[in-house]
């Protein structure tokens, strides 16, 4: 039997289940994800067993070099409640890198800038399409992104925004889950990302649809070496990833040439 990686269908973007076009995917993923923005935190918490923050804390970790740096801006992208930006201003320290977040659902927006007063962490939260980024060329020395990339509407038009605002020399991280590896352990991890956790989310959350579509996301989202490939033609080089969690879990980095 032919393995997921292998069987995968090739799209060039998200495609939530009745969406027939990058329009209707968009405004699909942008619905879902207002919707359970209440319980989102919770939920990636709970579903990932505190592992999340785990995967947040490493990746912010591999950019130390930047920020640390006062000079450098950085745009977390699809930043959702803001988990991985406040990650990265923690590792930036008192005096580092100016750090921005940025998504098109408000009420994410709306909770991220809520945390940030909360906790005191200085980070500059605004709303922009991921496809169509309201900066400048050259702009940032670090884009990132934790688990939001997967849902756009088209990974080369998001991919080539993301080489378009970052300076030569810039690096990009992407965080993003794929389908796990081989053996015991990955294929137990595997029918709990399929089976269970799309009905503990519905249980929690209401969204029935939200949580469904994630493993099934997974499942059309490109291999790493498609990713990388991906990468490599919309100019990035030193591409490379690592992989966590039986492989479920994968850091994709490079640099704008």
């Amino acid at each position: 039997m032919a393995s997921p990686r292998n069987v995968r269908e090739k799209v060039a973007g998200t495609r939530p289940q009745g969406a027939r076009d990058e329009r209707e995917a968009a405004a699909r993923v942008q619905e879902m994800f207002a919707q359970i923005t209440p319980r989102y935190d919770f939920l990636n918490h709970l579903l990932s067993f505190n592992l999340d923050r785990v995967w947040r804390r490493r990746t912010a970790s591999r950019f130390a070099h930047i920020l640390r740096n006062p000079g450098s801006r950085v745009l977390d992208l699809c930043c959702g409640t803001g988990d991985l930006a406040f990650a990265l201003a923690h590792k930036r320290g008192s005096n580092g890198a100016i750090i921005s977040g940025a998504d098109f659902v408000e009420p994410m927006l709306t909770r991220a800038r809520e945390k940030g007063r909360s906790i005191g962490r200085r980070v500059t939260f605004s709303a922009a399409d991921a496809l169509q980024l309201p900066f400048p060329d050259s702009t940032f020395d670090l884009v990132t992104s934790a688990f939001g990339f997967r849902n756009l509407a088209n990974y080369e038009s998001g991919m080539r925004e993301i080489a378009r605002v970052l300076k030569p020399g810039g690096e990009v991280g992407i965080l993003e889950f794929s389908e796990p590896g081989a053996g015991p352990l990955a294929g137990l991890f595997r029918f709990y990302f399929r089976e269970i956790l799309p009905r503990l989310g519905e249980l929690v959350s209401g969204s029935g649809e939200a949580y469904s579509y994630l493993p099934a996301s997974v499942g059309r989202f490109p291999a790493p070496q498609e990713l990388a490939s991906l990468m490599e033609r919309c100019g990035f080089t030193a591409v490379q990833f690592e992989a966590w969690n039986f492989e479920s879990v994968l850091l994709h980095r490079a640099r704008r040439t």
